[in-house]
């Protein structure tokens, strides 16, 4: 795997697990895995969730923030997701999906974003309903067992892990901010990979 490739070390990516999968697989997954460990896990290939994660960023750098909003109901996910939030302006409901909310304009909280990111496609799958309700494109980061209905961009990576989603975030943050010219190189963002870490 060439290094200069990769958004960050590839030692950063295995150290985190973003890796690993579980020890089931779905059929759509299989093109991502690499092997499956003698303990049964299936193992993700690096440079696919790497080159997932690099499109991911890219595509988004073409939306202003308030049109991009984040879905993560998964506990491991929320500290990371609302300091993407602070430092990208884009919107994240970090816990509970409030429903309708893509939906019915007669809600407060009522918004109209033009892409929706999810973290796991089953706990947020109320989001995707509505974000195929209203058709725009979906986003999502799958694991090994995920299945890949209605999302338009699947990012294979371990999403149940605190470290792998830190590392997650941390990247799209960066990436982001340098694709929209908000800084030039990685080492502007003050932040750093730990502070997207879930206590």
């Amino acid at each position: 795997m060439a290094e200069k490739k990769l958004l960050v070390p590839l030692d950063q990516y295995l150290k985190v697990g973003i890796h690993i999968g579980t020890k089931y697989r779905t059929k759509y997954m299989e093109q991502f895995i690499y092997k499956t460990r003698p303990d049964g896990l299936a193992v993700l290939n690096v440079q696919k969730v790497n080159d997932r994660i690099a499109t991911a960023a890219k595509f988004l750098s073409q939306y202003e923030p308030q049109e991009i909003l984040v879905i993560c109901r998964r506990e491991n996910g929320q500290k990371p997701a609302r300091l993407f939030s602070k430092l990208t302006g884009i919107k994240a409901f970090a816990g509970r999906y409030p429903p309708g909310i893509l939906t019915n304009p007669n809600l407060e909280g009522f918004i109209e974003p033009k892409i929706l990111i999810v973290i796991d496609p089953w706990p947020d799958k109320n989001a995707i309903q509505d974000a195929l309700k209203v058709g725009i494109p979906v986003i999502a980061l799958c694991d090994t067992n995920n299945e890949s209905n209605n999302i338009d961009l699947v990012v294979p990576c371990n999403n149940k892990g605190k470290k792998s989603l830190a590392l997650f975030f941390y990247i799209l943050a960066k990436e982001y901010l340098k694709h929209r010219k908000i800084i030039k190189k990685d080492s502007d963002l003050k932040e750093k990979f730990e502070d997207f870490v879930e206590d």
